[in-house]
């Protein structure tokens, strides 16, 4: 029998997998806190901890994970890496109890992908495809080196083929990547499906590859900054990550952290943070796309430090953030008046966009709208009008906003409140447009693209 566990971590938009026969454990793609992944094992010995890829989008737990539990850690032969593993290559076979893991080079999103196919009694059941097959989508193929994007875009389409050769249509597909991920090249499509399906409705297994290779390049966006430094992490061998609480620092240090141009980051829910905040820090929401836009906003190895006015948010930012390789960090808990040194606060107004509508219509170029969106959705529709500066390069160019009252938004207010934030760090006068993006021209904002 097959039992296969799955592991979400949802900030990330990705999954980890626990297969098992009752009697041993094998880990696919474990996240680096891995305390998760041994409470659901329990008792049952981890025998292999396999990687489908270098990863380019967190930093692995394997690696401690396999020593922790005297397990073979599996990665491609191919990979230049500095630690010792059990390289494996396209056709061997693995035996974990009664597993039958059988490895399947399935190159695309990386060069050295591999997929895992596993059953029990010489029929596979599972399918782990990592960035390959995802639901009704494929792995982003763009994350290695832009000379050979196309390469391994042509590549990404065989191997969706092979595997779809290779497994009976009710192989149950289990991929790493797709679940809010942007190492999904095109949105997914529903949280489970087979090779059979996936025949269906995925865009390899349905057009030939020259259409295949022009579809899933031309949905290429931008993807975080904090991806270049995944890999060489993961190449290196990782270490255990500290999950306690950060260096605390009082609010002289704080101040002093702010006034050196430091990231002080605000955890605090976004309303609150409009209407009550230390001025100077920067507002981002502890939530499930936190570490995702801290690392894409925040410049590697920059000083950092963490505010809250719990010790659990604290503790839980620096959990995600750990998963993307954020491992030193300062702390400061308490409510804003404590915190800010010398009393003074500062806030802004929340609006909607119906709110904009009306306020230009009566105050015109009093009002400057910022879009912080990505470059591929202000190319998609943006406001009449509006400047665009994404939210991960704001900071510096804050003076290249024209002189007004700033309304900023984004798709959702998530990433607004960051720009909004970073606007009111220099002084300006800011208004959070708190919304979602389908509202703008419902409520009479005109749109162009």
């Amino acid at each position: 029998m097959l039992d296969i566990r799955i592991v979400e971590t949802p900030g990330l938009g990705d999954r980890s997998y626990i297969a098992t026969d009752g009697d041993v454990a094998i880990v696919i793609d474990p996240q680096r806190d891995i305390d998760r992944i041994l409470e659901e094992v329990g008792d049952v010995p981890v025998t292999h901890v396999l990687e489908t890829h270098i990863h380019n989008d967190y930093v692995t737990g394997g690696l401690v994970l396999a020593e922790r539990c005297g397990a073979t850690y599996v990665v491609n032969a191919d990979d230049p890496v500095d630690f010792d593993r059990r390289g494996v290559r396209d056709g061997d076979v693995l035996t974990a109890g009664t597993l039958e893991i059988t490895v399947i080079h399935t190159p695309g999103h990386t060069p050295t992908h591999l997929s895992y196919a596993v059953g029990v009694g010489g029929e596979p059941a599972a399918v782990f495809t990592g960035g390959s097959i995802l639901f009704g989508a494929m792995g982003r193929t763009d994350l290695v080196d832009p000379d050979i994007t196309e390469d391994l875009t042509r590549a990404q389409h065989r191997s969706a083929r092979r595997l779809a050769e290779m497994l009976p249509d009710d192989t149950d597909i289990f991929p790493t990547h797709g679940f809010g991920s942007f190492c999904s090249a095109t949105e997914t499509k529903g949280t489970e499906s087979t090779i059979g399906k996936e025949k269906e409705q995925n865009l390899a297994l349905t057009e030939d590859e020259d259409g295949f290779v022009s579809q899933l390049m031309a949905g290429l966006t931008a993807y975080p900054r904090y991806y270049a430094q995944m890999a060489p992490l993961n190449q290196a061998g990782p270490g255990e990550p500290d999950l306690g609480m950060p260096q605390l620092v009082d609010p002289a240090a704080l101040q002093h952290r702010l006034e050196h141009g430091e990231w002080v980051i605000d955890l605090r829910d976004r309303k609150a943070y409009a209407a009550d905040h230390v001025r100077g820090t920067v507002s981002i929401e502890y939530a499930d796309p936190f570490a995702t836009h801290l690392g894409w906003a925040v410049p590697w190895d920059a000083p950092l430090t963490l505010i809250g006015d719990s010790p659990d948010d604290v503790l839980g930012a620096r959990r995600q953030l750990a998963r993307i390789g954020i491992d030193q960090m300062a702390a400061a808990v308490g409510t804003t008046d404590e915190l800010a040194a010398d009393g003074t606060t500062s806030s802004y107004r929340r609006a909607t966009f119906e709110d904009l509508a009306t306020e230009r219509a009566e105050r015109g170029g009093e009002i400057v709208v910022l879009d912080v969106r990505r470059p591929d959705e202000w190319e998609q529709g943006h406001i009449e009008g509006a400047v665009h500066i994404p939210f991960y390069d704001l900071r510096g160019r804050q003076g290249d906003v024209p002189d007004g009252e700033v309304w900023v938004h984004c798709q959702s207010g998530y990433r607004a409140s960051i720009g909004a934030s970073l606007m009111d760090a220099v002084g300006r006068d800011v208004v959070h447009i708190d919304d979602e993006w389908d509202n703008a021209e419902k409520a009479g904002n005109p749109i162009e693209s």
